[in-house]
C-alpha cells in the first residue's frame, strides 16, 4: 500500500482493535483511531469504522482515498467540539455521519475524488493544445466540470434530509494533471471562479446547506480581483505543507431551504 504524504508517523497510544491495525499503515491513524473509539462508541459508529479500517488496505486507490477522508473529517469535528456517529450503511443511501451541537443537529456526506488512471489520461490526450496557457484552462475547466458533477451526484442521495446536511469533497490530487511524457503537473485553478460555480450549481440543490472543498495537489491562481463572494471561505497553505491541503473551501448555499446556524457554520470555519 502507497503511503499518502499527509500520513506522518508519531507515538500513539496502545488501542485495542476489533479489527487489527495493518502493520503498513502509519501510527499517526493510531491517534485518530483512539480519539473515534473514545467518542463514537455506539454499535454503528464501532462497525462503520471497523469497515472502514478494512478500505484503508483496499488496493483500489479511490476507495482508500474516501474512507481516510470520512476519517479524518470526522476526527477534526471532533475536536472542535462537535458530537460525531456514523450512520450505518444500508440500501437507502444515507449520509455519512451526524453531528451535534448542543441541541442543534445536522449531517455530513464525505466523498473523495481520485478517479481511474485510464480516466486521468484520456482527457488530455483530447484537448492537448502548444500553448501552455490554453492546456491550463482546459485542465482547470474539466477538474471544475467534474466537481460540479459530484455535487450533482450526491446531492440526489441526500434529497430527503430535512435538517441541515454538508457535502465535504476531498481532491487528493490533481487527477486530471496528464501532463508531457508523464510528468507530474499540478492543475492551476482560479479558486475564485470555482467557488461561483459552486455557489450558482447550490442554488438549484435548497436541500444541500454547504459544501466543504479539499484540494490536495493544485496551484491557485492569482485573484484578479478583490472582490470575494460573502458565502464562501477560503483558506491557503504553502505547498510545504503537505500534511494538510493546500486549499480547503466552504461555501455555503444562499438558497439552502435548511441554511447552517451561525454557531454550525463556525465549526467549519474552525476546520479549515
Amino acid at each position: 500500500m502507497r503511503v499518502h504524504s499527509r500520513w506522518y508517523d508519531s507515538p500513539g497510544p496502545a488501542v485495542v482493535w476489533k479489527y487489527p491495525l495493518p502493520q503498513e499503515l502509519p501510527r499517526q491513524l493510531n491517534d485518530n483511531w483512539s480519539l473515534l473509539h473514545r467518542h463514537c462508541a455506539d454499535h454503528s459508529s464501532l462497525l462503520r469504522l471497523g469497515r472502514l479500517l478494512h478500505r484503508l488496505t483496499h488496493h483500489a486507490l479511490g476507495v482508500q482515498e474516501s474512507a481516510l477522508a470520512e476519517l479524518e473529517l470526522a476526527t477534526q469535528l471532533i475536536r472542535v467540539g462537535l458530537r460525531v456517529a456514523f450512520l450505518a450503511e444500508s440500501q437507502a443511501r444515507t449520509a455519512d455521519l451526524e453531528c451535534r451541537l448542543g441541541s442543534e443537529q445536522f449531517f455530513v456526506e464525505v466523498t473523495a475524488m481520485v478517479g481511474s488512471a485510464e480516466r486521468r489520461r484520456l482527457p488530455m490526450c483530447g484537448i492537448m493544445r502548444d500553448e501552455e496557457a490554453e492546456e491550463e484552462t482546459d485542465r482547470s475547466v474539466i477538474l471544475t466540470h467534474r466537481v460540479l458533477a459530484r455535487i450533482s451526484q450526491k446531492a440526489k442521495q441526500l434529497a430527503d434530509y430535512c435538517d441541515p446536511v454538508i457535502l465535504s469533497i476531498s481532491i487528493p490530487r490533481a487527477d486530471l494533471r496528464g501532463g508531457r511524457q508523464g510528468r507530474r503537473e499540478q492543475i492551476r485553478m482560479d479558486l475564485k471562479a470555482l467557488a461561483g460555480s459552486i455557489t450558482v450549481d447550490l442554488m438549484k440543490l435548497r436541500h444541500l446547506s454547504a459544501v466543504l472543498i479539499s484540494l490536495w495537489d493544485i496551484e491557485p491562481l492569482p485573484a484578479k480581483a478583490g472582490t470575494r463572494l460573502a458565502n464562501v471561505e477560503l483558506v491557503e497553505r504553502t505547498k510545504h505543507q503537505r500534511t494538510h491541503p493546500r486549499v480547503r473551501m466552504f461555501i455555503q448555499n444562499p438558497a439552502a431551504a435548511a441554511s447552517l446556524s451561525e454557531r454550525q457554520a463556525d465549526v467549519f470555519r474552525l476546520v479549515l
